[in-house]
């Protein structure tokens, strides 16, 4: 669940009926602050960008503190847009705390998190709080289909992965590393019955190249192993996300057993825990395929 959130000061002035009308209003899209906007060039519309493991003081300061003494340049607000807000250390959150309680009556400030409880009480109690709604799996893969022209069954693997997210399943959607991972998890586990012990490591070379992406390839192995267990219990197509492979499925549910399966599903997490802890990389790999292998072989 993603949620905004949004200085009080900027909203206080808005009333409630005001609020309800603009739930309403949608973008026109052909107006040139809408293209600009859809093109992310819009002046008024700051994206705020950090590293990916943290979102520093540094960052707060030049690209927020910095900025917002300067009027909008052609809209009535100014809208800082913060992604991974939960990223913000301590001193970053303590930058921004003094600008959340003064801000400029132009200025709207947009943290977007899916942990609000990683914001210090003084940054959530300066903030409205704003929670999204997952938009419905059957509408997006409708719109998938529609609009970015692909096939059912990658529709369906899309929406799987997005959560409710149109944005991440439209990325999904045109990602060709996405569907080199996919393809690769597919054609390892097909092939890991046959693949001597001695040769795991060797076959695990590729996923060197997918170290920032190594919980992707954790979920595509989820979602397989979740299409497995689906079929051996009820012996039908219809519902499997990897509709594509579903020759691969079937061989892989006539090989394991019910408990064995589940065994995979809990190894698959224990890997994501530990690569998030810090474990040896290709050790985890090693081990996670060496508990697969034990129990579809």
């Amino acid at each position: 669940e993603t949620l905004f959130e949004i200085p009080l000061e900027t909203a206080s002035g808005v009333s409630e009926a005001a609020l309800e009308r603009a739930r309403g209003i949608e973008p026109c899209l052909e107006c040139r602050s809408c293209r600009q906007a859809a093109g992310k060039n819009q002046p008024d519309i700051i994206y705020v960008t950090h590293e990916k493991t943290a979102l520093s003081v540094d960052d707060v300061r030049k690209q927020i503190n910095e900025d917002i003494s300067i009027k909008p340049y052609s809209s009535k607000y100014k809208v800082y847009i913060v992604d991974e807000a939960e990223k913000m250390n301590i001193q970053a959150q303590n930058a921004l705390l003094k600008t959340i309680e003064e801000p400029p009556g132009y200025a709207v400030i947009l943290l977007l998190t899916t942990n609000a409880d990683g914001f210090l009480p003084t940054i959530r109690s300066r903030c409205v709080m704003l929670h999204l709604k997952a938009v419905e799996d059957s509408l997006i893969r409708e719109f998938l289909m529609r609009h970015c022209q692909i096939p059912d069954y990658q529709a369906d693997l899309c929406v799987a992965f997005a959560q409710g997210n149109v944005g991440q399943a439209m990325l999904l959607a045109s990602s060709e590393e996405f569907n080199e991972l996919k393809d690769y998890a597919v054609q390892l586990i097909r092939r890991l019955g046959d693949i001597p012990v001695y040769d795991l490591m060797q076959e695990l070379k590729p996923l060197n190249d997918y170290k920032e992406k190594i919980q992707v390839f954790f979920d595509l192995l989820l979602l397989l192993f979740r299409d497995v267990l689906l079929y051996k219990a009820s012996g039908q197509e219809e519902r499997l996300i990897f509709k594509e492979q579903s020759f691969i499925v079937r061989q892989i549910a006539d090989r394991g057993s019910f408990p064995g399966l589940n065994r995979i599903l809990e190894e698959i997490g224990t890997a994501g825990r530990r690569i998030r802890a810090n474990v040896n990389y290709e050790l985890t790999l090693e081990l996670l395929l060496l508990n697969i292998k034990e129990n579809i072989a």
